[in-house]
């Protein structure tokens, strides 16, 4: 029997079988071949720390209210998978065994998906197809951070998301980009990626830093993307007086490094959270999550970015259950995105 990845307690990956479902008329079978886990949110799961372990968020109250505490694993573990199609319904004409499609999914060695799944277009890479979600989180939360041409940009947190941003900012024609990161193999990444300057948080001031390299006035717009509130507290002490703090990750609970009396009672920053898949967007009705995804996809296809090396490392399927406890739970300094190549 084939393979799947999932969790089934917190911080318990494992390699389980599952059966294969029949094929319908209008379906098709896929041979995974690539994937990529999403490790802002999927952590925040996986860690068993989610909201909506005792709560539930009430779309008409629009705030969480409590729920008896309900398990949520097992769990699928992975953001998107990339396959061949091979076996296609009787009903089936859109699609025709050996294309390649491409689907947002749990990691699992086969699927059965319907067939308007999409298709890999011919000349992108796997690599850069799993950066369609990063990539669509990331132009939400530039246009909610208003950068403009000139502004001076910091980005803290250079996962998939931030190494996006950083580089959007740079297409949106921001006069410098600064990168604050712990982590040394992200913030070489996105040196050669065009940010103008990288700063190890550990080893400085980042808030002081930032101002530094912009002209003692701050950034016009600072990026908070690695969940961390002491990143937050520097993003604040490095942004510009009534400037724009973007909150994009998702984070725990705050215990501690986030202080309101201190630069952000005197410097009134604007604090925004940006999450473009809560529609309606702040440019409803022109701008959904929809329009986020397409244009995203998009600029993925004419490669206005540098995805190379945001998916790293890449491990075998077999290796996948370790390697996410390990590379991405335990020891983040070792990855950016992880990859996974399964069995051809």
């Amino acid at each position: 029997m084939p393979l799947e990845l999932v969790a089934t307690a917190p911080r318990t990956p494992i390699l389980r079988e599952y059966p294969e479902g029949e094929l319908g008329a209008r379906e098709v079978r896929v041979q995974s071949e690539h994937g990529a886990f999403k490790h802002g949110t999927e952590l925040i799961e996986y860690r068993g720390e989610s909201p909506f372990a005792d709560s539930r968020y009430d779309s008409e109250w629009q705030i969480f209210v409590p729920t008896e505490k309900t398990t949520r694993f097992p769990m699928s573990l992975g953001n998107m998978t990339i396959g061949v199609v091979t076996e296609v319904g009787r009903d089936v004409t859109l699609l025709k065994p050996g294309d390649r499609v491409y689907r947002h999914c749990g990691m699992r060695e086969t699927h059965v998906w319907a067939e308007t799944v999409p298709k890999l277009p011919d000349g992108m890479s796997w690599q850069a197809a799993t950066c369609h979600d990063p990539l669509s989180f990331a132009i939400a939360a530039l246009r909610d951070g208003h950068v403009r041409l000139g502004d001076h940009v910091a980005v803290f947190g250079l996962g998939a998301i931030g190494l996006l941003i950083a580089q959007c900012a740079r297409l949106q024609g921001a006069a410098s980009v600064v990168v604050v990161d712990p982590i040394e193999l992200r913030r070489d990444l996105a040196i050669r990626q065009g940010a103008g300057a990288a700063i190890d948080p550990t080893t400085s001031d980042a808030g002081a830093e930032i101002r530094k390299h912009v002209g003692k006035r701050g950034a016009d717009v600072c990026f908070e993307v690695s969940g961390n509130y002491t990143a937050m507290q520097h993003a604040i002490r490095g942004v510009a007086f009534g400037g724009n703090v973007v909150a994009v990750a998702y984070p725990g609970e705050c215990r501690g490094g986030l202080n309101f009396g201190r630069e952000a009672h005197f410097n009134i920053p604007n604090l925004i959270f940006a999450r473009g898949c809560s529609d309606p967007n702040r440019d409803h009705p022109r701008w959904s999550w929809r329009r986020l995804e397409e244009t995203a996809w998009r600029m993925l296809l004419d490669g206005a970015f540098d995805t190379d090396g945001i998916v790293y490392p890449i491990v075998p399927f077999e290796e996948s259950a370790d390697a996410f406890r390990d590379l991405v739970d335990q020891h983040p300094e070792r990855s950016i995105k992880l990859g996974v190549k399964f069995a051809s």
